[in-house]
């Protein structure tokens, strides 16, 4: 059909479907350049971002090791002159000791040791709590069995321990270690003083990031509530404070305390 066209209207219609090609192909050549000008801004946006994170996290890691060095040299501090001043405040008071013979006044000295030597413990728990080398979960789970075991040798509570971490070397921070330590050593102490228990067991989980610490005693529970009170709410706002979580649980005998974390 298109053969039998006139010759100039042909070349009108070929002259016509060239410029519309041409036109369709501007088009094309527009988007892409404009698209290309498009991924390049959005890459450039993204290089901006990547580099701010960048200067946030240098920021971040440089404020982090000022504080790991602070707490080092707290810790440096504290081992040098308050331990050193607990010591011969306790060789002093030793040495009292054996030159009265009165009585009254050798309580008293005993009474000041004894005070010296419960500084000396707290003194090296905060020690303890300081040192970045300790950030770990192993080394929680090492340094509160060996509380609990010192702490109850010389009891008839018998202690069993339980362990069920599989990455022990999982990074615990300062904070959580500390509030996680003071809350056990709460439970520990409540149990020696009120539960008349005569088993005691601390069981450590690590499962998918929550660590888990249960204290479980086969004594007589809570009998007090107002008496345990403060112990209990103290638990219960440390945990709170490393974003944890702390229950009662039901048991027929004794205590059941579960505290949890996420790592």
């Amino acid at each position: 059909m298109i053969r039998h066209l006139p010759d100039a209207v042909l070349l009108v219609l070929i002259f016509a479907i060239v410029i519309l090609l041409m036109f369709v192909g501007f088009v094309i050549l527009v988007v892409m350049v404009y698209r290309k000008k498009q991924m390049v801004f959005i890459k450039e946006k993204l290089l901006q971002k990547i580099e701010y994170r960048n200067q946030i996290l240098e920021k971040e890691l440089e404020i982090q090791k000022k504080i790991q060095e602070e707490r080092e040299r707290i810790s440096h501090d504290m081992h040098d002159d308050l331990g050193a001043g607990i010591s011969a405040l306790k060789l002093q008071a030793e040495f009292l000791k054996q030159k009265i013979n009165e009585q009254h006044l050798k309580e008293d000295i005993n009474d000041l040791l004894k005070t010296s030597e419960e500084m000396n413990l707290s003194m090296r728990e905060m020690l303890w709590s300081l040192n970045s080398n300790n950030d770990t979960l192993g080394n929680f789970i090492q340094y509160l069995t060996i509380y609990s075991e010192n702490f109850f040798k010389k009891t008839k509570i018998e202690i069993k321990i339980d362990k069920k971490v599989d990455h022990p070397d999982k990074q615990l921070n300062a904070e959580t270690r500390r509030h996680l330590f003071l809350c056990a050593k709460e439970a520990l102490n409540n149990i020696y003083k009120h539960s008349q228990a005569r088993t005691l067991s601390v069981f450590f989980l690590l499962e998918q990031d929550i660590f888990t610490l249960e204290i479980i005693d086969n004594g007589i529970g809570i009998q007090n509530k107002k008496k345990s009170g403060n112990g209990l709410y103290n638990m219960e706002r440390r945990m709170n404070s490393i974003e944890g979580s702390f229950k009662i649980k039901p048991s027929k005998k004794g205590l059941h305390l579960l505290f949890q974390v996420q790592l």
